[in-house]
Formats: C-alpha cells, structure tokens, sequence
C-alpha cells in the first residue's frame, strides 16, 4: 500500500512529464504509433512501433500499455511500454476499433483480417477533436 506522500510525489511527477510530451488517452482497441529511442553503438535513434492495444494497466507512473503487431502477417509481436518512461517519446492514435471488453487477449488466437477490430470513428472523431483543443 502506497502512502500519502508516495501518492502526491506520483501526481507531482506524472504532471511534470505531462507537461513536456503530449500524451493521448490510450484504450484497448486503439491502433497506435508509439515512437521510442533505441539505444545502438552509443548513437540513439527514433523507432516507430505500430499496432493494436491489447490492454492497459493503470498503475500511477508504471502505467503501461500492451501492443500486438502482425509481423509478415503471419506472427503477431507484443510488447509493452511504460508510457510515461523516458524512452517513449510519443504516442500517436491512428484509429479507434469497436470493442467491449477491457482485455483483448483473443487477438492472440486471430491471424490475417480476423485479427482486426472494426473501427468506431465516433470515438476516433472526440479523440482528434480533444488532441486538437489541448
């Protein structure tokens, strides 16, 4: 159990980071771009990694996001982020699926055009409209 000073310290941090990179609300479904530095030979570089969130874990700074992208269309390739780490340097939402449910783990099980959602351009529509008044 956290106490009260670790909380504030936690809020104090996460608007500090705020403040320097836009970061988007981030739900399962969403196909993202998440643009992070890869450290090679000493030299840093950019390197986008686009696909779908699968889940979303809310825990204060190590809040961390699941995405699952197809690889030669056959393999998907998961891998997490710690979205408020200093590696990641943006996240970009390309589009909104249709979804129900918190976890989409049975993406995991679908191949080819049965692995992907249908859009919900409604929801797309309030997330653009809100990118855009920040």
């Amino acid at each position: 159990m956290k106490t009260k000073h670790a909380i504030d310290f936690e809020a104090t941090q996460i608007k500090h980071i705020i403040s320097k990179k836009k970061l988007p609300t981030i739900k399962p479904g969403m196909q993202v771009k998440v643009m992070y530095n890869i450290v090679d030979d000493g030299a840093t570089r950019l390197q986008a990694y686009e696909g779908i969130c699968i889940s979303v874990t809310y825990s204060g700074l190590a809040t961390a996001i699941l995405v699952r992208k197809m690889s030669a269309g056959k393999f998907g390739v998961e891998r997490v982020f710690k979205i408020y780490s200093p590696l990641v340097a943006s996240i970009e939402v390309i589009r909104q699926g249709f979804v129900r449910r918190a976890k989409l783990y049975y993406l995991r099980d679908r191949v080819g055009k049965n692995a992907k959602l249908q859009e919900d351009f409604s929801a797309l529509a309030k997330i653009r409209s809100e990118a855009e008044s920040n």
